[in-house]
């Protein structure tokens, strides 16, 4: 049974790494995603002004994502010191993320790609289609990729974001 597991694992990153991932150094794509806070974002309305982190994540309401949704809540203090906006994202439609959000006292939206659009185009949507890898991108100012994250260590997601962006030089707020 592990065996199985580690296989279809295996298989799932192999397809992931085939699609188009943007890697560091490339620009990110653009998106249109609706979030939990009733607004509608896009990577240019952050273009020239500040990072953008989008944490993809397969499925409300499951461990691993409640447990990386709680610890970008708990890191807000610090992800806040710095210029950049961020997000977790996933396949799931507005209204099961917004109860997700809801559930969780999130300070933060989360970004709904209900026709696997968005992810497709960051090269993260399984091969099934029906919801997204565990994958996060910081992305700069000027819309190009700084870090790739495929690794995510769901309850600690938050702070080592935090400390990555000091690490990518990202800039802090003034005041």
């Amino acid at each position: 049974m592990r065996f199985a597991a580690i296989l279809l694992t295996t298989s799932l990153i192999a397809s992931l790494a085939s699609a188009d991932m943007p890697k560091v150094g490339d620009s990110a794509p653009d998106f249109k995603m609706a979030g939990t806070d009733g607004k509608i974002y896009s990577l240019d309305d952050f273009a020239g002004k500040q990072a953008v982190i989008i944490a993809w994540y397969p499925r409300a309401f499951t461990g691993g994502c409640t447990k990386e949704c709680e610890s970008m809540r708990d890191a807000g203090a610090e992800l806040k010191k710095y210029e950049v906006a961020y997000f977790t994202a996933s396949t799931d439609t507005v209204e099961k993320n917004s109860d997700f959000a809801k559930s969780l006292n999130l300070d933060y939206p989360i970004l709904s790609d209900p026709d696997g659009t968005a992810a497709k185009a960051f090269g993260v949507l399984r091969p099934d289609g029906n919801a997204a890898a565990r994958v996060t991108f910081v992305i700069g100012p000027d819309g190009k990729v700084l870090s790739v994250i495929d690794q995510v260590a769901t309850a600690s997601h938050g702070q080592d974001l935090a400390k990555l962006l000091d690490q990518l030089g990202v800039a802090k707020k003034k005041g």
